[in-house]
């Protein structure tokens, strides 16, 4: 009997740890322990927990509102950055608790960023990454926008970063705040060459969202790069980072071909990035045929839809030098794409003889 006892108590836990509330379970465990004094009675079990979580699931737990209290109290970083993450977990987890917290608690939150110790900094963005799920708490979080950039692109730590930058992402960017984000470009640009996946993938998804403002897409393609800037588009990279570089180059090459940024007729700097994707001697061409051999459909298809918009702006160029040469203009130079991907396109494989797509 006790054998039969043991293996449905068992069961039981499993089904309730590998459920909804895992994580609230874990943050009670955690929660215990520390409250418990050392050496002192012995910490809950997680079956005990789980038959508290059980009977309470109907009522309000308040626990958020006990870690903000918490927070506001004076504490040492450890316990600091235990209680950010414990209140990160909450949001998640006890959404009607945190419809109902106020501008006062996300901004008792955020006043934690200014923290010397950077791994509370790190939990601070966690937290306010959770509060920005709840559509009220947008536009409050969106003032502290600028204090996340300069903490993000004040340090070299991957983790702040990725956390920094995923916080970003996940909220608008105001027209009043692009002169922040165009000075941010030189060090989020350093960073998608240095950090690990985590964090890259959170920088070109920001990069994406800046090439779409008109008045941040020179910035961003003058920009110096350097010489292997390429190799992230080698098929061995992540197919996650593959995608959403590929994103990033079907963005700037969009903007490229719009009507006002052809007509402004920019230069750009040897070392830039349009050089490496889009001047003389760039191997972009390369690099997206050799994309197809990825092992995902997606990644190919990403590649395919990016070389079609290669081969569209060649056309418009053609059409613009075709244009200024009816005008008269015989001064007009040959647009570096045409050097770049001009053998690469003239193949059957570009020049529809083969259906890529």
């Amino acid at each position: 009997m006790a054998a039969c006892w043991q293996r449905w108590t068992g069961r039981y836990v499993l089904s309730v740890a590998t459920g909804a509330g895992a994580v609230y379970l874990l943050y009670k465990t955690i929660r215990a322990g520390l409250d418990s004094p050392p050496g002192g009675a012995e910490p809950l079990s997680i079956a005990r927990l789980a038959v508290e979580h059980q009977g309470s699931a109907g009522g309000e737990s308040r626990e958020l509102r006990k870690l903000l209290a918490a927070l506001g109290q004076r504490q040492d970083d450890y316990c600091k950055s235990l209680v950010l993450n414990s209140i990160t977990r909450c949001v998640y987890l006890l959404e009607t608790e945190a419809a109902a917290c106020t501008y006062e608690d996300i901004r008792l939150v955020a006043s934690c960023l200014d923290e010397k110790d950077q791994e509370v900094k790190l939990q601070a963005l966690n937290a306010l990454k959770a509060f920005s799920g709840i559509r009220k708490f947008r536009i409050k979080i969106q003032e502290y926008i600028p204090k996340v950039l300069e903490l993000v692109t004040s340090t070299w730590d991957s983790e702040t970063h990725a956390a920094g930058l995923r916080l970003l992402n996940g909220l608008p960017l105001p027209d009043h705040l692009h002169p922040l984000l165009r000075r941010a470009v030189p060090a989020l640009l350093d960073f998608l060459q240095t950090d690990g996946t985590l964090a890259q993938v959170q920088v070109l998804k920001l990069l994406v969202k800046m090439a779409q403002k008109e008045d941040l897409l020179y910035d961003i393609l003058n920009c110096q790069v350097q010489p292997d800037f390429l190799s992230l588009l080698q098929p061995s990279q992540p197919g996650e980072l593959l995608r959403e570089m590929l994103l990033l180059v079907e963005a700037l090459n969009a903007g490229c071909r719009s009507a006002a940024y052809r007509a402004a007729r920019r230069q750009h700097g040897e070392r830039s990035l349009h050089a490496a994707l889009f001047g003389d001697g760039s191997r972009l061409a390369d690099r997206l045929l050799a994309a197809f051999a990825h092992p995902e459909e997606e990644v190919q298809l990403r590649a395919c839809k990016v070389i079609l918009g290669l081969r569209l702006r060649k056309e418009d160029a053609d059409a613009d030098a075709d244009a200024t040469a009816d005008a008269g203009d015989t001064a007009l130079s040959s647009h570096s794409f045409d050097t770049t991907f001009g053998a690469s396109f003239e193949s059957p494989f570009f020049s529809g003889g083969e259906d890529v797509c």
